[in-house]
């Protein structure tokens, strides 16, 4: 059953991600930001979310990285690709050129949205 169908509950180790009930949170490393990416992409589609709008390469997806090195800021903005239920995101940390954090939030979850945009 792909996650998108049914969502792991809390507590659950899921394809060696972790789920809130809320959340489901994942970290992608391949051997260059492409591969990575192209394993993102790969996962999103085997798990029911092949028909969101993603970035069409890992140079696209590069344009989403906020430009900034304050960390401070980056606690506070989603650094990276943003589509709900979806979050590809870059770590604060700039030197892990190769890795993604992939955040997939439950749709049917009460204040789904809110919970997604952090306003809950």
């Amino acid at each position: 059953m792909a996650l998108r169908d049914e969502f792991p509950p809390a507590g659950s180790d899921y394809l060696g991600g972790e789920s809130d009930g809320y959340v489901y949170r994942t970290v992608f490393s391949g051997s260059n930001l492409q591969a990575t990416y192209e394993m993102v992409r790969l996962f999103l589609k085997e798990e029911g979310y092949g028909d969101l709008p993603l970035p069409a390469d890992s140079a696209e997806m590069e344009l989403f990285r906020l430009p900034t090195r304050n960390r401070q800021i980056l606690l506070f903005e989603d650094n990276g690709y943003v589509h709900n239920p979806v979050k590809i995101l870059f770590p604060i940390d700039r030197r892990q050129k190769r890795t993604l954090i992939l955040e997939i939030y439950n749709e049917q979850a009460d204040g789904h949205l809110l919970r997604f945009h952090r306003k809950k």
